[in-house]
């Protein structure tokens, strides 16, 4: 399946942290993603809990892959990530809408 440049992408990005941080972890992603919600293309983003107590995800959706580039190299989304970055290690990655099963 090829994308089409105007298809948006689905960023799924899974936080991990000492269980004790995650609190913290979760109030500072609330922040980046606050920041990314100024970035052109940005459409939504919905943050989980981990049940285990030690990650967190986003789950973000953008309108383009350049949109999301673009929001990559923006100086205060970088500043808003300094702080997590302190407390966990992530994994980002792009996706592409996929067959939606009810």
């Amino acid at each position: 399946m090829t994308q089409a440049a105007a298809d948006p992408v689905v960023l799924i990005n899974v936080y991990t942290c000492k269980p004790e941080q995650l609190d913290t972890l979760m109030e500072l992603l609330a922040v980046m993603v606050r920041t990314q919600r100024e970035a052109e293309g940005f459409i939504s983003a919905t943050l989980h809990r981990g049940l285990n107590g030690k990650v967190a995800a986003v789950h973000a959706v953008w309108r383009s892959r350049e949109d999301w580039k673009a929001m990559a190299r923006s100086p205060a989304v970088n500043a808003a990530m300094e702080p997590i970055m302190a407390i966990a290690t992530f994994a980002p990655h792009l996706y592409e809408a996929g067959e939606v099963i009810e």
